[in-house]
């Protein structure tokens, strides 16, 4: 329906990503983490997104999120970055109560079906955002204020010349430890062998520097947690005999 081009899910969908310039107006390209796919947002993702925003939407804001006041309690807050379809972070709220947590992807369909199936559970834990992960942590998330960071199955970038595109970088991590309460946790995932191993890289410089321990025996990986739910993506790609890496840091 063309009159429905207008709703605030359509909106969303295309202003996630705004031009900025610089004082002298000249266009300021920024390296991305993501691609905006152009997937289409179906009429109930639309609904889900326009119906529910109010009770599960936040938007980008340049003060610091009032955790407390928004999810009525003072539970630690669990940030992922890039839920996807939304559907084992709705699980992990469900199956944890006593956590606040706090989604961001910027793919409206994903949004849509992660709230879809939120309104299903009926999880009152859960926040979602559509905004780039990067300025939420930069303007709304204030230092010391997250329990846990996770970021699953992130776009591994591949080809050499498009890894300075990795959201896991060492300015990313040293900002996230940042954000983390003491004894916050940092959780990484990929079935990408070269990112897993960018990714214990980056880990270890900001390890050498202070403030976060790996978990790790073997001070790299961890055999996949129960507590982490296992994806469809993820079970057809141990049926092709693909590997997992978990990585699992503590803030000191």
């Amino acid at each position: 329906m063309t009159e429905q081009k207008h709703t605030f899910a359509d909106q969303k969908r295309k202003t996630v990503e705004t031009a900025e310039f610089t004082e002298d107006g000249r266009y300021k390209r920024k390296i991305r983490s993501f691609v905006l796919r152009t997937g289409r947002l179906s009429e109930f993702q639309r609904n889900m997104m326009n119906e529910n925003w109010a009770d599960y939407g936040l938007d980008h804001q340049t003060e610091p999120f009032d955790f407390v006041k928004i999810y009525g309690n003072d539970n630690p807050v669990v940030l992922e970055i890039g839920f996807g379809m939304g559907k084992s972070l709705v699980e992990m709220a469900e199956q944890n109560p006593n956590k606040n947590y706090l989604g961001i992807e910027v793919h409206t369909p994903g949004v849509g079906a992660c709230l879809a199936y939120a309104v299903e559970k009926g999880v009152k834990n859960l926040r979602v955002i559509c905004h780039d992960a990067t300025e939420i942590l930069r303007d709304s998330i204030t230092d010391g204020s997250l329990g846990g960071l996770q970021l699953f199955f992130p776009d591994p970038w591949h080809k050499a010349k498009h890894h300075k595109r990795r959201i896991v970088q060492p300015h990313f991590v040293e900002t996230v430890v940042k954000k983390l309460a003491a004894g916050g946790f940092i959780h990484f995932a990929t079935d990408w062998e070269n990112y897993a191993e960018h990714m214990i890289e980056v880990l270890q410089s900001v390890q050498s520097a202070g403030g976060i321990r790996n978990i790790s025996e073997t001070n790299d990986y961890i055999p996949r947690p129960d507590f982490r739910p296992l994806t469809k993506f993820e079970a057809r790609g141990h049926r092709l005999g693909h590997g997992v890496w978990d990585l699992y840091f503590i803030k000191n």
